[in-house]
């Protein structure tokens, strides 16, 4: 064994045993839908017209929603109800009464001038009788303010740090905007005309009312010449966790106006236990189909990545659990599902090993292991590299869902290539060096082609001697897709539309299992049903009338005999206007990176050509669920950005190839490399896509209605991706080859040098 091989080993050994301690000594933060949680009912005291509170509501929700993400309670539900309330559904939290006083604070943050200190009991100016700002600072001496000079508006970001060289303890630094910094200094400056020790040398800082800090500008500060205007600290003896939410209140934001906690009660799972069991067996079923399935393709080291791949599984896991990231169903179907894409690294490995084999059959083993580790490098790197930079870029731009997908994505990323290139490494460079599995080549499964590879070899179909015809085909079905869209509507989830909440209590207990089953039967398939304090039912639908909800209580009676309605609002969206906005833009501007990257990486057909077939892939996904009537909700839009990765992903590795091979044969048209490529990348295409289909398949048909259309929604995309890598993305990267290289006639001059005739890059050695 090498040294090299050695070190991937301890490294992976290492791994493991951090992972399975946390795994096996940590407790994962569930979601509502796994675990339920504490739903607040915010009400807003503002008293405006009822455009003008409905507006100030809605924002007022996106400042809630900063600071519950700040909280580090992720997959929040936050709903405005009728015109002034505001429902927040917090999943998995361990003290509700911190999160109500943080969330219920209006945080309104001020920056004042100190004109002097007053008698206590001083509330008046004693010439004029004007009302004045008058406030006790830390120690209780009463400050007379001046008028606010600055407002937390200017703040661009507020962060909580222990300092410990000038013992000031636990400090909040703020950064301001450009013209609140200069705002800033003015402000400093002023104050520093006054003499050491003046009470008019101070600057309060006022937190709701409130001097959380009025420090002195240091004596070195002279007259006008002010503090920097990058920004300044906060002081004031606080606690670590004083410090923290003081920071995430500032950097929420301050409430548009004051609300108030009306309603506190716990609230159960969305998801019944045999749902989940159910969940789970799927999972179970899929990913030990998927373990089957790849070492009966790769013998010794299919088992060998199999377990390679549980190892990831673990790792990942346990990155989850470290990080307090919530798990939601959908989520950790998405987690499992990962656990079949993650055997693409190995699967493209595997086919490099394999192709070294079969062209030089004399050479070893692990030297053919070594060149396929090699070449594969390059094809897994820039995957996971667009992959990694979709997924910060979500994280960063985003915000709810849209984040939390971004951070479960970059894990998965990462930890898949540690489990193929550290784990499944080591494992199959141990294995490579045994006489018996280097001799017996039946037993090590690649050192003989596949039958796919032996099948195309044989058969050699000639793909794109005209390419233009199979982005014919992609735009027929790109315009199918586009009509079922507007002639069918796409069916927008409660999340997206709002809908309306109805709480009934019934005179015998009914469980959500029942009552979800009891309402799908009766035309309800896709309500939201919860339990709600002492056994009341909660009911969740998209747009109802009065009919409705008066057959939804009938239905619901005939399980829990009288039914009396206790609640009935109007709500609205919980992925409302902005966080879409920020969900789109966060999308568009990762789509935009990716460009780039790709043309800089391969050319700028190449990268034109993997955005094209993505957004064919997304709009016959969307335009598949308008044909089918199934609703667009949350769990849809998971699904979607995971076709995304999937289907760039899928491009790269074919342009990858296309770029290895021409590389060594400029003078070969390209239509004939991109031929070349396609074929031989066609085995890790299925291999991979069978993969993840077991999972998917166990997903649709045993994970119950809560995954079908998850399931559904990822098979879609898996089979539509697989063929627009091939024949979008790399037709449509000749036809621009095409249009782009060839050089324009010369008007007016005729030569034989002008007459010769010239080769054509798409065609295969073809003369014009």
């Amino acid at each position: 064994m090498t040294r090299a091989t050695t070190v991937r080993a301890v490294l992976a050994v290492a791994v493991l045993l951090v992972s399975v301690y946390i795994t096996l000594t940590m407790s994962p933060r569930l979601g509502l839908d796994l675990q339920g949680g504490t739903r607040m009912v915010l009400q807003a005291k503002d008293s405006a017209t009822v455009e003008a509170d409905r507006e100030t509501t809605d924002r007022t929700l996106e400042v809630l929603r900063q600071r519950v993400d700040s909280l580090g309670v992720a997959e929040p539900v936050l709903t405005r109800s009728g015109e002034d309330r505001i429902i927040v559904e917090l999943p998995d939290v361990q003290d509700p009464r911190q999160a109500a006083a943080v969330i219920g604070r209006t945080a309104q943050l001020s920056f004042h001038e100190v004109l002097g200190a007053v008698p206590p009991g001083t509330d008046a100016a004693p010439e004029t009788g004007e009302k004045r700002l008058i406030l006790p600072d830390e120690q209780g001496t009463q400050l007379d303010l001046g008028p606010v000079r600055l407002s937390g508006a200017g703040v661009k970001d507020a962060t909580a740090f222990f300092e410990a060289q000038q013992a000031a303890g636990w400090t909040v630094k703020l950064d301001f905007h450009k013209d609140a910094g200069k705002d800033w200094t003015k402000l400093t400056g002023e104050a520093a005309c006054h003499p050491a020790g003046d009470e008019r040398r101070r600057v309060a800082i006022v937190l709701d009312e409130k001097v959380i800090s009025s420090p002195q500008v240091d004596p070195s500060v002279g007259c006008q010449a002010g503090l920097p205007s990058g920004g300044t600290q906060i002081t004031g003896s606080f606690t670590a966790k004083e410090a923290r939410d003081l920071a995430l209140l500032i950097k929420g934001g301050a409430l548009p106006v004051p609300v108030e906690i009306v309603e506190q009660r716990t609230v159960g799972p969305t998801l019944g236990a045999a749902a989940i069991d159910a969940s789970a067996q799927a999972a179970l079923i899929g990913a030990a189909a998927t373990a089957l399935f790849i070492t009966f393709v790769y013998r010794l080291f299919g088992a060998l990545a199999a377990v390679a791949l549980a190892a990831y599984g673990v790792i990942s896991y346990a990155a989850l659990v470290g990080l307090g990231v919530t798990l939601t169903l959908p989520g950790l179907a998405g987690f499992v599902l990962a656990i079949g894409m993650a055997v693409d690294a190995n699967v493209l490995v595997f086919e490099r090993a394999r192709e070294e084999c079969q062209d030089r059959p004399t050479r070893s083993l692990r030297s053919a292991l070594t060149t396929g580790f090699q070449k594969a490098f390059s094809a897994v790197a820039d995957s996971n590299i667009t992959t990694l930079l979709a997924a910060g870029l979500l994280f960063f731009l985003g915000s709810g869902p849209v984040k939390g997908f971004g951070v479960t994505l970059a894990i998965g990323v990462i930890a898949s290539m540690f489990s193929a290139l550290v784990i499944a490494r080591a494992l199959t460079e141990i294995a490579a060096g045994s006489r018996f599995v280097s001799d017996y080549r039946g037993v090590n499964g690649i050192a003989r082609p596949g039958s796919v590879r032996t099948w195309l070899t044989r058969k050699d179909p000639q793909l794109f001697r005209k390419p233009v015809q199979w982005l014919v085909i992609s735009t027929v079905l790109v315009a199918v897709a586009v009509a079922g869209i507007v002639v069918r509507g796409v069916d927008l989830g409660v999340e997206f539309t709002g809908g309306r909440l109805v709480e009934y209590s019934t005179s015998r207990p009914v469980d959500v299992e029942t009552a979800r089953s009891t309402l799908a039967d009766a035309g309800f398939g896709d309500a939201e049903i919860t339990t709600a304090g002492d056994g009341d039912i909660s009911v969740r639908t998209g747009k109802l009338d009065n009919d409705g909800e008066y057959a939804l209580r009938t239905a619901l009676a005939t399980e829990g005999g009288e039914t009396t309605k206790v609640r009935d609002e109007l709500i609205g969206p919980s992925l409302g206007d902005e966080l879409r906005r920020n969900a789109l833009i966060a999308l568009g501007v990762a789509v935009l990176v990716q460009l780039a990257y790709l043309a800089v990486r391969f050319r700028w057909t190449f990268a034109v050509g993997s955005v094209v077939a993505m957004v064919h892939d997304v709009v016959i996904v969307v335009g598949a669920f308008a044909w089918l009537g199934r609703p667009v909700d949350g769990i849809f839009l998971a699904a979607l950005l995971t076709v995304i990765g999937y289907s760039v992903n899928d491009s790269v590795v074919v342009f990858d190839r296309v770029r290895e091979l021409w590389a060594g044969n400029r003078k070969t048209p390209l239509a004939t490399i991109a031929r070349r490529a396609v074929l031989q990348t066609v085995p890790r295409t299925v291999n991979t896509g069978m993969g993840a289909l077991f999972i998917l398949v166990a997903l649709a048909v045993l994970g119950g209605d809560s995954l079908a259309d998850f399931a559904l929604a990822l098979l879609i995309g898996i089979v539509v991706g697989t063929w627009s890598s091939v024949f979008t993305a790399v037709p449509g990267a000749l036809v621009l080859e095409r249009t782009t290289t060839a050089p324009p006639p010369v008007p007016g001059k005729s030569s034989r040098r002008a007459r010769a005739p010239r080769r054509d890059p798409l065609d295969n050695g073809a003369r014009v």
